[in-house]
Order: structure tokens, then sequence, then C-alpha cells
């Protein structure tokens, strides 16, 4: 398998949100196929839909973690104790390497969610003043420490 992160990013640069591009990444150590994979993480783009929320990337990675809990899902109780313990342990790195934020419009520097649902184009204007593609990189990063 490639690199991981370059796979991530890559897949950002083709134009497949960051929370696709984190999940995907990573989906065949789950045995999860790449169609299942873009579909699973589409609708976590943009903070939930364009909504500016949590981020996606790390919307990703809340998704890999729950995959790679081992705790037993028959005491409900306890794997979501075991899971959320972990998710708030990403979280604090997620933001220590991405600005001290796991919030979509604060991570962009914006108010609030975008007007329109339509994705932006992927722009030359867009890439120099997005810092999305870094958050890629640093969630595929982190993700990648984890999953060993």
């Amino acid at each position: 398998m490639e690199n991981r992160v370059e796979k991530a990013v890559e897949l950002f640069a083709k134009g497949y949100n960051c929370s696709q591009a984190v999940f995907c990444a990573f989906a065949d150590k789950f045995d999860i196929d790449d169609d299942t994979a873009m579909r699973i993480s589409l609708g976590f783009g943009g903070g939930f839909g364009r909504l500016r929320e949590v981020c996606g990337a790390f919307s990703a990675c809340t998704m890999l973690a729950g995959l790679a809990n081992e705790s037993d899902l028959k005491n409900a109780a306890q794997a979501k104790t075991d899971a959320y313990k972990e998710i708030r342990v990403l979280k604090e790195e997620f933001e220590k390497r991405n600005g001290g934020s796991f919030i979509c419009r604060e991570l962009l520097g914006i108010p609030g969610p975008s007007e329109s649902h339509v994705p932006e184009k992927r722009t030359e204007h867009y890439k120099k003043t997005r810092p999305c593609e870094e958050i890629v990189r640093q969630a595929a990063l982190m993700m990648d420490e984890y999953l060993k």
C-alpha cells in the first residue's frame, strides 16, 4: 500500500472532500472497499454538508477510531466509554496539529455555515486561502500513528 498520508492528500487534490480523503486512505485496513468508504464519508465534508461544524477530516478520524476499537460491543456502556475516551485524546492531538480547533468554520476563519450546499471549486484562490489540504495531511499523519 502506498503511503496513506500521500494517498489522503492525493484524494483531496482530486476533489474528494476532507472526510473522504482521510477515511478512504485507511479503509482497506478494515476491509472496506473504496466505493463503500467514499459513500460512508461523503456527507461529513465541509463540517457536515458545508454546515461548517465538526471538521470532516476529524470526523473521518472518529470513524476510523471506532473501527479500530476492540471493546466488547455487547457491553454498550463500556464500549461507549472506551470510544469516547479515545476520541477526546484524538481531538486534543488534532487541535494541537491544526491551530487549536476541530470546528470547520474556526479552522477556515469564517463566521458560520456556508449559504450554499454546493461545494466550492478548487481554484488557485481556494488552494491559497484554505488550510484544508494541510488539515487532511495532519489528520492522516495522526491516524497513521494511531492505527499502527
